[in-house]
């Protein structure tokens, strides 16, 4: 078909108006025929003014203006001709002629022409000008995005990459962020300006050409691989951005620039780039700083504009305070860590009738804690729990507990008193945090703490274990055989709940592996992977416990359900019996003679030093007396050899001794006193059949 002429001018007011329109109107006017090519045209966009009416008028828009998705907008407009739906509003991108670098937006809406009876004359077309509103748009959006996507963790390479995430298409080609390497360890930033040897570590990077996060590949050159950590050299854009604090932006990286040279490096990643723009600025908080990002157009056409620098400044500023507060916690966890091991065991106690070995999960969280306590009678107590919560504040309340459970151990209690007790002890801590101002973010966070206790006696074979919340005990026997057993459950450390705390006993025949834990463990129980208890179960058996607890730990780590905070693996032996002397006594007066006999031949078979077997013997001989004129029978004197010389005198009543301190006149009353002098650590340990006064001395060789 020919091209149309223009439409020639009609005669009467409503043609004087009609180019009065066209003339004078501040919106592009378009008419266009039934086969898109343009029949009349004004000049009102600059985008229009650009081109001579004479080289638009009969020919189609994409064959005269520069559109980015030429296809896509004739589409749109054919449409509009075919179905007489306008099109209202739509954006399109187009280059302006003589302009190919630059980007403009438009905004049109078209409209089908009819005539009264319907006929179809073409299209009218008005055109806005929007370039500036929608890179406005742009900004808040890459804005919104920082703000939703960058700082989710407290991670200062994982914030880092989501910043370049974020920039990259939409801001840059290429986006790196270096930052300074002591800020990673979550040390104090350094005040501004920075200084020159100050290394800086590089974060993250991002290429628009395919390189990713990886940095890999040739169509995305790096000067240095991420992790790299070297101080910049300078004076260049970058140096300068962390001396003043201000961006730099260099509208042309061409090769006469003299800072290249300061860095070889960059500039040759520069050059393979392709880059030709760069916006560069320090991410800082305080006057201090953190880091630098560097942003660098390839593909992108128009160099960076004060708009792009303003935008980058404040991206810069929520991500600076995101990487702050990721250092915070980076040094706070450290911290915490740092004082959980102190205060944890440096490592578990050794036993000749057991052996232990922890594990925490994770193991730096603060709050965890694990013990083994030595008790009177060669026995042991095993204590494993979490406060709820992380960092410094659980570490320091997991100190505060794991010391009153020492201190209440000491005093040889049982299981569930322990426990009840400790919940006093966790119940006033708590209702101390809650008198805490309002503002404190400890305010805001209860006081609560699992905990599991047993106490195992090799010399009975029997384990007693109550606990809080609700702790597990999988026991596997030498024979291969395994069994859960029920751990009483109970409220939470610190809570109000005033349930009493109970205890189970049941016995542990030798050889076995206890896996004691302050939460249900999922994956070794039947409801889980009965698989991994039943290899366990299989396996123990000569086998080292730090390579069976790291078989709990990869069976921990493939259950679905959460795991335990913490666990200790127990495996037990039998005590030498050679080690024990025990004898049955008389309720007469004469047996105190008997019972120091016995006592000297036993610590002779020993080897027992003269000086202390005689200690040992004056030892016996009071509270042999002491229990035949104040308690009742049975009597049981117990010797052992062990961490400790220990001597156990058992009788039926429940009478509680005291430490009395006699006056000169006196003619009694300094049994127990002598005992204090002579012993270690001595008391009381009561039992359902009467009670145990013990005594402990130096361990003496063997």
């Amino acid at each position: 078909m020919a091209q149309s002429e223009p439409t020639a001018p009609l005669d009467g007011p409503g043609a004087a108006m009609l180019d009065a329109l066209f003339s004078q109107s501040l919106v592009g006017l378009h008419l266009l025929d039934t086969d898109l090519r343009v029949v009349r045209v004004n000049t009102a966009t600059p985008a229009m003014r650009d081109v001579p009416v004479e080289d638009v008028v009969g020919h189609r828009v994409d064959e005269v203006y520069g559109l980015l998705d030429a296809d896509e907008v004739m589409a749109l407009v054919r449409g509009v001709l075919d179905s007489g739906v306008p099109l209202v509003a739509h954006i399109v991108r187009a280059h302006r002629r003589g302009d190919p670098g630059h980007q403009y937006f438009h905004e049109i809406s078209v409209f089908r022409l009819e005539t009264p009876s319907g006929d179809v004359l073409g299209l009218a077309v008005a055109v806005v000008e929007v370039t500036e509103r929608e890179e406005s748009r742009a900004r808040e959006v890459v804005l919104e995005m920082t703000r939703e996507h960058v700082g989710r963790t407290l991670d200062v390479l994982e914030t880092c990459q989501e910043l370049v995430d974020v920039l990259v298409p939409r801001v840059a080609d290429i986006a790196v962020v270096e930052v300074v390497d002591a800020v990673l360890r979550g040390d104090h930033p350094p005040l501004a300006p920075l200084p020159r040897d100050v290394p800086l570590r590089r974060a993250a990077f991002r290429s628009a050409a395919g390189g990713g996060s990886t940095g890999t590949g040739t169509d995305a050159p790096q000067a240095h691989p991420l992790g790299d950590v070297r101080a910049l050299p300078g004076p260049t854009p970058y140096t300068q951005a962390l001396s003043d604090l201000r961006p730099r932006a260099v509208a042309s990286l061409d090769e006469d620039l003299p800072w290249l040279a300061a860095d070889p490096a960059r500039a040759r990643a520069i050059r393979a780039a392709g880059a030709h723009t760069l916006i560069t600025a320090p991410l800082t908080v305080r006057d201090t700083v953190l880091g630098l990002i560097s942003l660098y157009r390839t593909r992108q056409g128009e160099p960076y504009d004060e708009d792009d620098v303003s935008l980058l400044l404040q991206v810069a500023d929520h991500t600076a305070l995101s990487i702050d507060n990721a250092r915070r916690y980076t040094r706070e966890h450290t911290i915490a860590a740092t004082v959980q091991r102190q205060l944890l065991p440096r490592r578990p106690s050794s036993h000749p009738a057991l052996e232990t070995t922890p594990l925490l999960l994770p193991p730096d969280s603060g709050g965890q804690w694990y013990d083994t306590i030595p008790l009177s009678g060669a026995r042991t107590g095993l204590a494993v729990g979490g406060v709820v919560g992380r960092g410094l504040h659980a570490a320091a309340v997991m100190g505060q507990l794991r010391t009153v459970v020492r201190s209440l151990a000491a005093f040889d209690v049982e299981p569930d008193e322990l426990l009840a007790r400790l919940n006093d002890t966790a119940t006033f801590l708590a209702a101390e945090r809650a008198t805490l101002p309002t503002a404190d973010p400890l305010h805001r966070q209860a006081l609560a703490a699992r905990f599991a206790y047993a106490v195992y006696d090799p010399l009975t074979l029997t384990c007693t274990v109550a606990g809080a919340g609700s702790p597990s005990l999988v026991v596997v026997h030498a024979d291969g055989s395994t069994e859960v057993r029920n751990v009483p459950a109970g409220s939470l450390l610190g809570s109000e709940d005033k349930t009493p705390f109970a205890a189970t006993a049941f016995t542990v025949p030798e050889d076995s592996l206890l896996i004691l834990c302050d939460t249900p463990l999922p994956a070794l129980v039947a409801s889980g992977d009965a698989d991994a208890l039943r290899r366990l179960a299989e396996q123990h058996r000569g086998r080292p416990l730090e390579d069976l607890r790291d078989d709990v730990l990869y069976a921990l780590a493939g259950s679905a359900e959460p795991g335990p905070t913490a666990l200790l693996l127990v495996r037990t032996h039998p005590f030498p019996a050679d080690r024990v002397g025990v004898w049955q006594l008389p309720d007469t007066p004469t047996v105190v003679a008997t019972a120091r006999r016995l006592v000297r031949d036993r610590l002779a078979d020993w080897g027992v030093e003269r000086e202390t077997a005689h200690d040992t013997e004056l030892i016996v001989s009071e509270l042999v007396t002491n229990a035949v004129r104040y308690g009742s029978p049975p009597l049981e004197l117990r010797v052992i050899n062990d961490r400790a010389l220990t001597c156990e005198v058992r009788d039926g009543s429940a009478s509680t001794p005291r430490l009395r301190h006699a006056s000169v006149a006196d003619e009694g009353g300094r049994g127990l006193f002598i005992v204090a002098q002579l012993a270690q650590a001595w008391g009381t340990r009561y039992t359902p059949e009467g009670k145990i006064i013990w005594t402990e001395q130096n361990p003496p060789p063997v």
